[in-house]
Parts: structure tokens; sequence; C-alpha cells
């Protein structure tokens, strides 16, 4: 049996030194919190949502209700039928998605984005900083900066549009066949939100799960359901007319760089809290090796993944549960403290904190960030001149 480990002075000193280390230049006691971090190397996986063991207590309990030929309850939306509560939080996930488009597009034409031409990292704000992170070609340099733009620090994720959620999934050879849409707006179209440029099958009555099979009762295509009705064609040239919706939710002076920045934090926080509530009840798949989505109860199979070993699963992703960083990832920049000294350098780093570059653009503009990004902003660190970093331990 192990004895407990004595409390000496030594042990408590030890345990001072390292809260005082990690305390050092700070006028505050939050901890620091740090962005997530990257998969490094290629052989790297995406860490599971759900412990793996639940997963395979899952799966064993799943494999005895196959044996047993009895009836599964299913509740919405496992049986088709949707769910109530999150159609009204579908539509404004969609609303706070053409909001957020709309501001940060006003606000990048007054600040500049700019992007790495050979790692891709991003930089909001002018000038770019100085510090030597990229490391692409196996040497730490210096990045070479160009003008970026909104796709930068607001990158889309595709996943395949499904006209049946709970049908059969997408084939290798109907992958040039079924469109690819925005994820977070075939999220909103299986949660509820009808769209009539991609149908979507809505059932009536729920499926029911005998034996560890599904049994759909209704017919495979419903009368009520009429493909391409009422789709308005728009050809490459044409423009689509924004909604009358839309517009209401711009009507602030062109000048007001200040309250386009505020409207879109606010429309930053309601899509990010309303994807998580919609993803607590359908369910997202992402592969664990690369960047690939399909929203639904499961992936594709779709032979295009390249990432480490794909040769031995013959180009198939290794689907697992997505979270939002997946269906909306967050693009992590330099946070600049201070407009009027913001030359970042090198041998100062340690004492920078990041920011979602969707948060430090606004911030930047004048907006107020929220409170949970002040431990990663690490504005009660203080940043000490270039002469006096040598006697900082």
């Amino acid at each position: 049996m192990f004895c407990r480990r004595p409390r000496t002075v030594s042990h408590l000193h030890q345990i001072f030194a390292r809260s005082y280390a990690r305390a050092l230049y700070s006028t505050g006691s939050s901890f620091v919190s740090e962005p997530p971090r990257k998969l490094k190397k290629n052989s790297d996986k995406k860490p599971w949502v759900t412990d793996i063991n639940e997963l395979k207590r899952k799966s064993r309990l799943e494999k005895q209700e196959r044996k047993v030929v009895s009836e599964s309850t299913l509740k919405p939306p496992e049986n088709g039928l949707l769910v109530k509560e999150l159609i009204p939080t579908a539509h404004n996930v969609l609303a706070a998605r053409t909001q957020l488009l709309s501001c940060v597009s006003r606000v990048s034409e007054i600040i500049p984005i700019y992007v790495c031409s050979v790692c891709r990292e991003v930089h909001v704000g002018d000038p770019p900083h100085k510090i030597k992170t990229c490391s692409v070609r196996g040497r730490i340099k210096e990045h070479a900066w160009e003008r970026g733009g909104m796709d930068n620090i607001l990158p889309v994720v595709e996943s395949f549009h499904l006209y049946d959620r709970l049908g059969r999934a997408v084939s290798h050879n109907e992958r040039l066949q079924v469109d690819r849409i925005p994820a977070l707006v075939e999220l909103c179209i299986q949660a509820g939100v009808e769209n009539p440029e991609y149908p979507t099958r809505r059932r009536d009555f729920p499926i029911y799960r005998v034996a560890g099979k599904m049994i759909d009762f209704e017919k495979r295509f419903p009368k009520n359901d009429f493909w391409g009705q009422s789709i308005n064609a728009s050809g490459f040239w044409e423009m689509k007319k924004r909604s009358t919706e839309d517009q209401e939710l711009l009507i602030l002076p062109y000048n007001d760089l200040k309250g386009f920045a505020e409207q879109g934090m606010k429309a930053y926080e309601n899509l990010h809290n309303g994807v998580e509530k919609i993803m607590k009840k359908y369910a997202v798949q992402t592969c664990g090796y690369c960047s690939e989505v399909q929203v639904g109860p499961k992936g594709h199979r779709v032979r295009q993944c390249q990432a480490f070993k794909h040769q031995m699963r013959g180009g198939q992703h290794g689907w697992q549960e997505a979270t939002i960083d997946d269906l909306f990832p967050p693009v992590y920049v330099w946070h600049v403290r201070n407009k009027k000294d913001s030359f970042l350098v090198d041998a100062l780093k340690r004492y920078y904190g990041k920011l979602p570059a969707l948060v430090e653009l606004f911030a930047q503009a004048g907006a107020t960030v929220g409170e949970d990004y002040r431990a990663m902003m690490r504005e009660d660190v203080v940043v000490p001149g270039l002469d006096e970093d040598k006697f900082v331990a």
C-alpha cells in the first residue's frame, strides 16, 4: 500500500514556484486559455467526442437488440420526424449567418486582412506581425504576407445535400450528381427550414425499428412531394434577389463601423449558440483524419480521403461524431491590444494572446468582446519592452 506523500516545506516551495511562474507579469487571477491544438503529424487523429469505451458498449447493446425480434421506440429526429422546438432555432441560425456575412463584408473593407502565401496563416489589422511561425518548408521563418479576404477568416465547410436524411448514404458514383451546399445550411434544412432550391423529405408518420432494421410505412415518394415545383431557377449570370427579411437586418448607416461590428458580434454568438442546440439532437459526422463533414446520422461513401494511410482504407473516410468546430471552424489569429502600437514582434510572442479571427475583426472595429474570450486575449499579462524581456524569468 502506497503511503501519502508528505507536504514538506521544499515540496510546497516547488508548488508555489510553478504557480508563480504561470502568474509572472500577470495583474489578474484569470487562467490563460489556449486555442485547441492542431494536428501536427499526419498520423494524428481527431479526439473522440464520446469515449471509445462508451461507443463499444452501445455497439454491443445494438448487437443484442438485433438478435431479439422486438420493436424499439424511436424519438425525433431518429424516427424521421422533426423536433418542433428546434424549428425556430434553425431559422434564427440562417438569419444570423446572413447577418454575419454582411457585417464581415462591411468591416473587412476598413480593417485589412492578411494571409500568408506559404502556410495560409491569417492576421487581422495593419501592419501584419513579424512572428516567425511559418514552418511549412521545414524552417521556421517570417511569413510572406498578401491581402486576404472574407474567405480566409470565415471558411465554408460543405456537405452533400440529402433528400432523405434517413435514406442510404451517397455512393462514390453519385458524388457528381448530388449537390454540395454549406454544412450550416444543410443542418438547418434537416432541422426544419424549407428551401425550394433544395427539397427534402418530410414524414407525417414515424419510422419504426424492429430487430435492428428500420421500417418505413410511408411510400418512398409521397403524393404531397412535388420535385421542382417551386424552384426558382437562377442562372450563372443572374443575381439572386435578397429577401425582405435580409434587408431588414441591415438597417444601419454605411459609415457606422462600430454598429456593424456590434451587430456582427451578436450574430456570431447567436449562430454559435444555435448550432450547438441543433447539434445536440441532429447528428453530424466528420472524418477523423481530414476536414470532410457530412450532416446526417451517417457519413457518405465517397472515396476521396487523402489523409494518413488512406490507401489502407481505399480512400474511405474514418467517420466519427463531429463538433461545432468541425462544422464552423474558427481561425485563430494573434490579438492586437493597442491600435497605436499594433506591431507584434517574435521576441515577445509568449506575452501575446489569440482570438478567433471574426472576434478579432469586430474587436478592432470597436465591438465589446465577451467574457468567454477574456482569458484567451491575455489582457492581464503585461507585455514588457524589448530591453526588459531579458530580465523576465
